[in-house]
């Protein structure tokens, strides 16, 4: 009863599906018992119930609230769910990491029928089914790695009503026996991820999606609503044409992503370049691109052998290999994949926290999406690409491989990225502007220009003029490289024997170094002084370099700062640690990790580093406490939240930590949000510590009336000292620990408590033991008092 299956892989490494969903077929996910119960209102004609097109958020962001343990939804996210629940055909752009997926499981969960999501990707799909089920939500895929009994029992559970997202790749649904068989069943809406492949405009373009315009003709009543993270007008109107859909509502977000550090560094040395961004994250997750399967393989095996958990990936392994390899990336068992651009469209690996491009990406299309795998969860990270004029010319010769015809176009797209690596102008306002929005910030703070890695030439004007005759002299026939050469006096025997050794220019800039004199010529082409023409790419002079040449206009050149930018990647990146105990947080990987690997799902399907850090920061003491962490929705808090209390638990009882701490959100906004408000119940307790306090009680005696653990007293007490601003601690220590304590301040510098800890114990004269507790009372009511009397 099935057809042939074709589940080959592509030259870029992307999997395809061409068989139908059995009428009798389950992917090796939970049953019904995995569900979560979220009543779901019917939609009259998929349009909705007039309580949902009164107020079709209210139920929408309950449901994010109990299954993800998120009280609002991100920038664009809430309008792109009210087009889904109300039934309008849509549009989404929404960066990676700009929680597309949210905009449709969440409607998935009000309307009434099944969403069925596209997605050319088996690992895609896998990996959202996986985080759907931990979640409690009845998801489903079908692919041809499943046996006939796992298809035939997800048919039979779609005939029953009992899933609510089903994930299938285009080829798949695109069967005859697949279409006749979902129109049996009440289908809410198609949403279709990845839908730049469906324009031939697009970077990624794909034939098979062009046969998704059927939708609308087989299901008139499902709403259909395209998502990508990357698509130009053009593209965009291409894809609501091509789909067919009705009136669409249009949105783009914010192309900018500010948790994201750019540096744009020309190649000089690449091993210890990557190296260098490695050794700033060690044991955290990163990606390596590299253009070509060659250039994967040997940086991979360059990285193993510098003691780096590596592991290489393209689409000239075989699929075994390729499958392992990537299974060991997304579950935590090796740190860095180094991949050609076959890897990563769809993976959903949110703690990826560097990106490092070994070669220049072949558009700033590309490079957004590529660079965009970093810092999915929101927290700091980096983006470091590493470039060379040589760049252009193998993206040229891959090109020129493929279709002939789109040659120039796809080389106008490498040298509009070729500039964006040598530009004098922010990464972040570069990027935004290019894909036309606006960048409303002087200075991002979070790429090399701005953070001033880049050192201003002095006199560029004067530089400039020397290439520019150099360019001149040459008579405009040669390339970037011959220019450097004759500009820094290279012995070559070309250059000899063409006598250029004689021309005025010859070794003018020779007390520089090659990589400086091509960066200020690529800076110079950037700018529009000189540009590339001809089969060869040799160097010409526009009519601005002509007026440049004469001293009129400004021209800006850069040459690499000493420090390499290593300080400002690392003070980025603890910024984003910042309040987080990093011993707790290791321990609490730790457990994520077990429980991944039992349940055979990816790490970041248990909980997100964010989660984690948010636990280690605020270190909650009760269930009640710990669903106030935002991403802890209410499966997760019964599935997990036990075994991470009591890690918690264990972990504040061996160091002496305070529980229940506030996170603080700085400015920068670098560290990740507070935990969700309290419920009534939480902040009644907490109020009525409070009032005992005021009557002079122990930490003992509160917890004991409150049955509550001393730990959590005490951070209680702490927030009421801060609040009643309490300048004695009598009530609390004994008057001679007050004493031991206020004279061991000194051994602190920085605020920490344990040298204070440590100097109490070290001295003889002490004879009673001295908490960490006590310390944090004392050194409470001693800031009170400085505070008062400054």
């Amino acid at each position: 009863m099935e057809s042939a299956v074709n589940d080959g892989q592509s030259t870029n490494g992307k999997r395809s599906e061409s068989e139908p969903i059995s009428p009798h077929a389950n992917p090796e996910n939970e049953g019904p018992a995995s569900q979560i119960n979220v009543k779901r209102t019917p939609v009259s004609a998929n349009k909705g119930t007039e309580t949902e097109k009164n107020d079709p958020i209210g139920s929408a962001k309950q449901i994010l609230a109990k299954v993800w343990g998120f009280d609002e939804f991100r920038p664009l996210q809430e309008e792109a769910v009210v087009d889904v629940v109300q039934g309008r055909d849509s549009v989404v752009v929404l960066p990676t990491g700009g929680g597309k997926s949210l905009c449709y499981q969440v409607p998935a969960l009000v309307r009434e029928g099944m969403a069925v999501v596209v997605s050319p990707l088996i690992s895609l799909m896998k990996d959202q089914v996986d985080g759907l089920v931990s979640n409690g939500v009845s998801a489903a895929l079908v692919n041809s790695t499943q046996s006939d009994e796992q298809k035939r029992e997800t048919a039979a559970r779609i005939r029953r009503g009992e899933i609510d997202l089903l994930y299938l790749a285009p080829e798949r649904l695109l069967t005859n026996r697949t279409l006749d068989f979902l129109t049996t069943v009440p289908i809410s809406f198609f949403a279709i991820d990845e839908a730049h492949c469906v324009s031939n405009w697009g970077h990624d373009f794909r034939p098979e999606y062009r046969g998704l315009r059927i939708l609308k003709q087989r299901f008139p009543s499902a709403s259909v609503h395209a998502f990508t993270a990357t698509a130009s007008q053009r593209v965009r109107d291409d894809i609501a044409e091509q789909l067919d859909l009705v009136s669409p509502s249009v949105l783009v977000g914010n192309f900018d992503r500010p948790n994201l550090t750019y540096r744009m560094i020309r190649r000089d040395n690449a091993l210890r370049q990557i190296m260098s961004v490695i050794d700033q994250h060690r044991d955290e997750s990163g990606v390596v691109y590299c253009i070509t399967r060659k250039e994967v393989e040997q940086t991979a095996a360059a990285l193993s052998a510098e003691g780096i958990s590596a592991l290489p990936y393209h689409a000239g392994l075989d699929d075994a290999t390729r499958q392992q390899n990537q299974d060991a990336f997304i579950r935590e068992q090796v740190n860095v994949i180094v991949a050609t651009v076959a890897f990563g469209m769809g993976i959903d690996k949110s703690n990826v926290r560097f990106v490092i491009h070994a070669g220049m990406p072949k558009s700033i299309e590309h490079y957004q999406q590529e660079s965009g795998r970093a810092g999915r969860d929101g927290l700091a990270s980096q983006c470091v690409l590493l470039y060379s004029g040589g760049d252009l010319m193998t993206w040229k010769r891959i090109l020129e491989l493929g279709d002939p015809s789109n040659v120039e176009e796809a080389m106008q797209n490498v040298r509009a990225m070729a500039d964006l690596c040598t530009g004098v102008q922010c990464r972040h306002a570069s990027i935004v502007n290019y894909f036309g929005q606006e960048f409303d910030a002087d200075n991002c703070n979070a790429c090399d220009v701005c953070l001033g890695e880049l050192n201003l030439v002095d006199d560029p004007l004067t530089l400039s003029q020397k290439i520019l005759s150099c360019v001149i002299r040459l008579k405009e026939r040669y390339g970037v490289s011959y220019t450097v050469k004759v500009l820094t006096g290279s012995r070559d025997a070309k250059i000899l024997e063409s006598r250029h050794d004689q021309l005025s220019t010859y070794g003018l800039l020779g007390e520089h170094s090659v990589a400086a004199v091509r960066t200020w010529i690529d800076q110079l082409i950037s700018q529009g002084f000189l540009e590339r023409y001809g089969e060869y790419n040799v160097l010409r002079m526009t009519d601005s370099g002509r007026e440049l040449l004469q001293r009129k206009g400004t021209v800006t050149l850069t040459q690499p700062a000493k420090s390499s930018g290593g300080r400002s990647a690392r003070s980025s990146a603890a910024d984003s640690w910042e309040g987080v105990d990093r011993g707790l947080f290791d321990r609490l990987r730790s457990i994520r990790s077990d429980l991944a690997s039992q349940r055979k799902v990816p790490a970041y399907v248990i909980f997100g580093d964010a989660v984690l850090r948010d636990l280690a920061r605020c270190r909650p003491s009760t269930l009640e406490k710990l669903s106030n962490v935002k991403g802890i929705g209410e499966r997760k808090l019964a599935d997990f939240g036990e075994v991470f209390l009591e890690e918690i638990d264990a972990y504040c009882g061996e160091h002496e930590l305070s529980r229940d701490e506030t996170i603080v959100v700085r400015s920068s906004g670098a560290v990740s949000g507070p935990p969700k408000p309290k419920g009534l119940k939480g902040a009644a307790t907490e109020k009525e510590a409070f009032d005992l306090f005021s009557q002079g009680k122990s930490v003992a005696e509160v917890a004991k009336k409150m049955d509550r653990a001393t730990s959590t007293v005490s951070g209680y007490l702490v927030r009421y000292l801060e609040e009643a601003n309490v300048t004695n601690a009598a009530a609390w220590v004994a008057p001679d620990t007050i004493a031991v304590i206020e004279a061991a301040m000194g051994a602190s510098e920085d605020g920490r408590l344990k040298p204070i800890y440590e100097a109490i114990a070290a001295d003889r004269s002490v004879q009673d033991d001295v908490s960490y507790e006590e310390i944090r009372i004392v050194i409470a009511c001693h800031r009170n008092r400085k505070t008062s009397t400054a």
